[in-house]
């Protein structure tokens, strides 16, 4: 057979002109003696199914074929798929049951099937990375130190709560969550600091709050340690707070007698102190402390309770003391003081009704037109409500029958009380209508004999 040139200059259309003779004698798939032209032909196929099959990679689904006379015919391409190929996520083998992979448990972002609970990884000791300390290695979480912006910024908002809700227990869980470290000391001193400038039930809270936190969160040496930082800040405290020296005095006996500093701490400063704030703020401390000890004050009452927990029979006691203490000095300035520092804003309708009382029992137009004035002053700087001026006189309305029994001129008194309110501005016109005003005893006609009618009152 003679040597044939099978390049891609190959001319197929003269081989085609020249080429004759049968090109299927083959048996079981291989090729049988045949005419060179028959081989021939038969090469070329061959070539061409290689051809077809190195492309069929990137032009699968094109629709390649091959033709009776070797040439490869491309069939037209789906018009749904944008490549020729139909998407369709099912197998191309003809396999499975039309299950999603993997049961559900593949694709991206997913852990495993829905429900599956995962046991610890156990150690493998052929691993390249496993490490021997691995085994007796424990995890716990570190919390970092504060320094002294992050101490201000966390703690201050947690005393501040305090003084609204007074849970002491909930401050200690709050402050042992964070890693003091050195600036225990310092927590005592910024409560107290924050006391100074707030009013007397918060410095009762404080006082509860260092007691309570003692032992439990700090030590002794550390509320010992604020005090020194504390007595030596004074003449800084001064310029916010002119009274913090009697105050800090204050704090010191209230430590003192809960057993939160030692009873020598006071004895410790003598003849070592050149502030003369300081020494103000001790003498303070010495001065109750002795009286405690001779005169049987309460230095665990010393800032009183708030409004809320006092009792109402207390309150009342209070503010009759008030009212008592007004009419012999005539001070409205003073009285108003007071009446803020009991912290009742809820009761002021008390003191107005224990007010007018006042005025109906007392003999004469003084105190009358003192009460009156105070009346005033207090509605003019709202530090009486109108809803609570309005209830303390809707009081006295209510119970001008039984007064009347110790006052029998109670009537014509309030209501010469209730005009000149009006008259002045305290009450309005719908207040002053409401008072209840007694009828005058009506005789009938001289033929009865002078007696009453039932129904004169």
């Amino acid at each position: 057979i003679q040597a044939v040139d099978l390049s891609d200059s190959y001319q197929f259309g003269d081989e085609e002109n020249g080429l004759g003779g049968n090109i299927d004698d083959k048996i079981n798939g291989n090729w049988i003696s045949a005419p060179a032209g028959t081989v021939h032909e038969a090469r070329l196929k061959a070539k061409a199914k290689r051809r077809l099959r190195k492309n069929s990679s990137r032009d699968s689904g094109r629709g390649d074929s091959l033709s009776d006379n070797g040439d490869a015919v491309r069939s037209a391409a789906p018009p749904t798929s944008p490549k020729g190929r139909v998407l369709d996520r099912r197998s191309r083998l003809g396999k499975g049951r039309g299950l999603p992979k993997k049961g559900g448990a593949g694709g991206k972002g997913v852990w495993g099937t829905p429900g599956e609970v995962y046991d610890e990884e156990e150690v493998d000791v052929r691993d390249p990375n496993y490490d021997e300390d691995q085994e007796s290695c424990v995890y716990e979480t570190v919390v970092l130190p504060l320094d002294e912006e992050a101490f201000t910024k966390t703690v201050t908002p947690i005393v501040q709560e305090y003084f609204e809700h007074g849970d002491a227990n909930e401050v200690a869980e709050l402050l042992g969550e964070l890693n003091l470290s050195s600036m225990r000391s310092d927590v005592p001193l910024l409560a107290v600091s924050l006391a100074l400038e707030s009013k007397a039930s918060h410095r009762e809270l404080t006082s509860r709050l260092l007691s309570w936190l003692c032992g439990r969160v700090l030590t002794r040496s550390d509320i010992e340690n604020a005090f020194h930082k504390l007595l030596r800040e004074l003449p800084d405290l001064v310029l916010d707070t002119p009274t913090a020296p009697q105050l800090v005095g204050q704090f010191i006996a209230r430590a003192v007698t809960d057993q939160i500093l030692t009873k020598n701490y006071i004895e410790g400063y003598k003849g070592r102190v050149d502030c003369e704030h300081a020494r103000a703020a001790l003498d303070r401390a010495a001065v109750l402390l002795k009286m405690s000890r001779e005169a049987g004050l309460r230095i665990d009452n010393l800032w009183g309770s708030g409004g809320g927990q006092r009792p109402v029979n207390q309150l009342i006691k209070e503010v009759n003391l008030l009212l008592q203490e007004y009419v012999l000095s005539g001070d409205t300035v003073e009285a108003e003081r007071c009446l803020r520092e009991l912290e009742v804003p809820h009761f002021h309708h008390e003191f107005v009704y224990e007010a007018i009382v006042m005025v109906l029992e007392s003999k004469g137009d003084k105190t009358l037109q003192m009460i009156l004035k105070l009346l005033k002053s207090l509605f003019d700087s709202s530090v009486i409500t109108v809803d609570q001026m309005r209830r303390g006189y809707e009081r006295v309305y209510m119970d001008i029958v039984d007064i009347n029994i110790d006052v029998p001129c109670a009537y014509s008194i309030l209501e010469h009380f209730v005009d000149k309110s009006f008259s002045t501005g305290v009450i309005d016109a719908k207040l002053r209508d409401l008072c209840p005003c007694r009828g005058r005893k009506r005789f009938v006609s001289e033929g009865d004999g002078g007696r009453l009618k039932p129904e004169s009152y």
